[in-house]
């Protein structure tokens, strides 16, 4: 897998840990990657200055440099070991809101790759992903890889789901990303790869209960026969184009709700990693990532690398 050369990795206190560094260096080195360490004080420039300024005797200017320089020593600690192992790495400190200096990193040096360690994943579902976690993962232009403390050293069952539909453009972009990264890491990592699409046939209950439509039984069940065909022909289409070479893919096409099928899923398998797409929309202010995108990541305590479609446009705006 050749997609990765850029890598920003996020190294924050709260979420950083040794299987995420050794994941970093993994790809970075099957991708003749480069690393950039970030980590940001929550405070803008000259913010702490004014703040330790209101102080008596304090040397304002000092306690921030000293604030600053303190992270700078920690990422350069870190970077060590990575460099040992011959990956091209740079360390850098940002001052501002953790996800919008983030994302402008992103934008300003072209990064590919965010990866960051879930916040709180040791501390309970309710506390996975932490709120940059999920502003990055809606408003992120590039792939955002969130992972959870693992004492494995390789995922052993990986999740894709698509929703395969030939005439829209945005989706064939999307599901191609999402099985061009969940086939290759499943390859490097010998692991199950787990293909899910689900379906159903759009309001099938208000047209099977409702006492105005008086739709015969058996026309909607040819309507939800039909559905089912024309879903297993698209998915069929799609997997055409990525052979299971190693006897290792399983797919599944199951009829229901993706925010309660998908994480229902992964927690009776023992997922890993779940690759999903995440499809961008406007005209509602905040609402970068659909639905049930966000209804599943709310729910799922595994790992996720989430992409975007092609085209999507962050909000946060360079200054």
């Amino acid at each position: 897998m050749k997609r990765f050369t850029n890598i920003l990795l996020v190294c924050n206190e709260g979420s950083l840990h040794e299987s995420l560094i050794a994941r970093a260096i993994w790809l970075a080195k099957a991708n003749g990657a480069r690393i950039t360490l970030v980590d940001v004080v929550e405070s803008a420039p000259g913010e702490l200055a004014r703040l330790f300024g209101s102080f008596p005797g304090s040397g304002a200017q000092d306690v921030e440099y000293e604030v600053i320089e303190f992270h700078r020593a920690r990422l350069a600690d870190i970077a060590g070991p990575i460099k040992a192992e011959g990956v091209l790495t740079a360390e850098v400190v940002l001052q501002g809101n953790p996800f919008i200096e983030i994302i402008r990193k992103v934008l300003r040096d072209g990064h590919d790759l965010v990866m960051k360690g879930a916040a709180g994943a040791t501390e309970g579902r309710s506390l996975f992903f932490a709120s940059t976690d999920m502003h990055l993962l809606r408003k992120c232009p590039c792939p955002v890889w969130v992972m959870k403390k693992s004492s494995e050293k390789r995922n052993a069952r990986i999740l894709a789901t698509v929703d395969p539909d030939p005439a829209n453009e945005q989706k064939v972009g999307l599901n191609t990303l999402v099985m061009e990264l969940a086939t290759s890491l499943s390859e490097i990592d010998e692991s199950e790869l787990h293909i899910m699409n689900t379906w159903k046939l759009e309001e099938e209950q208000a047209l099977r209960n409702s006492a105005f439509a008086k739709v015969p039984k058996s026309r909607i069940d040819k309507m939800v026969e039909e559905q089912e065909q024309k879903c297993q022909q698209n998915l069929s289409q799609l997997l055409f184009r990525y052979p299971d070479r190693f006897g290792k893919h399983e797919v599944h096409l199951e009829k229901g709700a993706a925010r309660e099928i998908i994480p229902e899923f992964a927690e009776r398998h023992k997922v890993d990693l779940i690759v999903m797409g995440t499809v961008g929309r406007t005209g509602v202010s905040g609402l970068i990532i659909g639905n049930t995108a966000e209804a599943i990541l709310n729910q799922v305590e595994c790992s996720v690398l989430a992409v975007k479609p092609p085209g999507f446009e962050t909000p946060v705006q360079l200054q």
